[in-house]
């Protein structure tokens, strides 16, 4: 097994990478449960203004929130970083190679996959993140800062919210994809391989993988069809 680019012990790596990983879909799960209340527009504007006004002081959240901000960028520049490692210690490819036969597209494509993923996470954190914490936000009727109108704005009424809308769904095909292949792989790395649980590990992995992403994208499409 190649060394990790960060890490000097390439064991180290394969645990880290994988936990991480696992990390990062726990969080995917609570901020979607948080994101939902958006389907239900104006009239759950101050729910969803108070979750994120909890989810951004409140002070256990926060040190979590940090916590998971090191590990996605741990995880996405190990992981490019390793795949040019890979890459140069064989320039060429073998002549017969069906990389095909071997592995699914995902599998094959993590280092491409995590690329858009982060450059999402950096978008989106720039658009709400930054603003929620450190820019100017309208205030609500409970005296909250008011990111569901920014949100609102960015995907309905903005001059280019049809764009936003769609780079945000290709950005969920992307998590979907690298999920697929993700979640599976980060069992093994940990040692959970056993005959018999995991195909049913493969197949949650593959469901959630799915189901997540989906439901993420599907906010974005419903607020700009709904406007």
């Amino acid at each position: 097994m190649a060394k990790s680019a960060l890490l000097g012990s390439s064991l180290a790596k394969k645990y880290w990478m994988a936990l991480t990983g696992l990390f990062l879909s726990i969080f995917l799960v609570a901020h979607l449960a948080g994101n939902l209340v958006l389907l239900g527009g104006e009239a759950m504007a101050e729910d969803f203004n108070a979750y994120a006004e909890f989810m951004t002081t409140f002070p256990v959240i926060k040190i979590i929130s940090y916590l998971l901000y090191a590990s996605i960028l741990f995880h996405a520049i190990d992981g490019i970083m390793l795949t040019i490692q890979n890459r140069k210690a064989r320039p060429v490819k073998y002549h017969y190679e069906k990389p095909s036969a071997n592995s699914g597209w995902a599998s094959r494509n993590m280092a491409f996959l995590g690329t858009i993923v982060l450059l999402f996470i950096v978008g989106h954190m720039a658009t709400f993140w930054w603003r929620m914490k450190f820019g100017e936000m309208p205030i609500d009727a409970a005296g909250q800062k008011d990111l569901y109108t920014v949100v609102a704005t960015y995907f309905t009424t903005a001059s280019t919210a049809w764009l936003h809308v769609a780079l945000y769904v290709v950005a969920m095909i992307a998590i979907g994809f690298h999920l697929w292949h993700g979640l599976q792989s980060a069992f093994q790395s940990l040692g959970v391989n056993h005959p018999k649980y995991t195909p049913v590990i493969k197949k949650i992995g593959q469901i959630f993988a799915v189901v997540i992403p989906a439901l993420f994208a599907i906010i974005p499409i419903f607020m700009f069809i709904n406007q």
